[in-house]
């Protein structure tokens, strides 16, 4: 914990990242905790919602996709990614993706693959075709 009492990511994430031990315990603690947290909110989706979105880094590593219809990965360019990583204040990059599929594996294993390599704007016109498409699906009773 930090001083204030929040949790101080960048330094957890540093111990973590470069000790395999210690990520490990850490994902026997959290991933089932994030694998109930989906499933309490996933009962209390209303019957007659027609998508519910969830955000889930670790979705195929923590085998969460099965809790799920249907699965996008939102992939992009590898300088990309690090550069939007680092902005962020993510230092150690390299250790965190070292756990983590890389993007052909996400995109091979989801059903819908969306390239995020531009602005949010055309990432938000991305992700609205998606959803059109799917409703068209549901609305079809098809899937495609």
């Amino acid at each position: 914990m930090a001083p204030d009492g929040r949790v101080d990511r960048a330094a957890i994430g540093a111990k973590v990242f470069s000790d395999p031990e210690e990520l490990s315990w850490l994902e026997a603690q959290i991933h089932p905790l994030v694998g109930q947290e989906i499933h309490d909110w996933l009962a209390t989706v209303e019957p007659d919602t027609r998508f519910a979105v969830a955000e889930i880094p670790l979705l195929f590593e923590g085998e969460m996709h099965q809790a799920f219809d249907r699965t996008v990965a939102i992939v992009a360019h590898e300088r990309v990614r690090q550069e939007r990583a680092r902005a962020r204040g993510h230092e150690g990059v390299e250790g965190r993706e070292a756990r983590q599929l890389s993007q052909v594996e996400k995109a091979e294993r989801a059903d819908f693959v969306i390239e995020n390599d531009g602005t949010p704007a055309e990432l938000e016109e991305k992700l609205a075709s998606l959803l059109e498409k799917l409703d068209e699906e549901l609305a079809t009773g098809g899937r495609s």
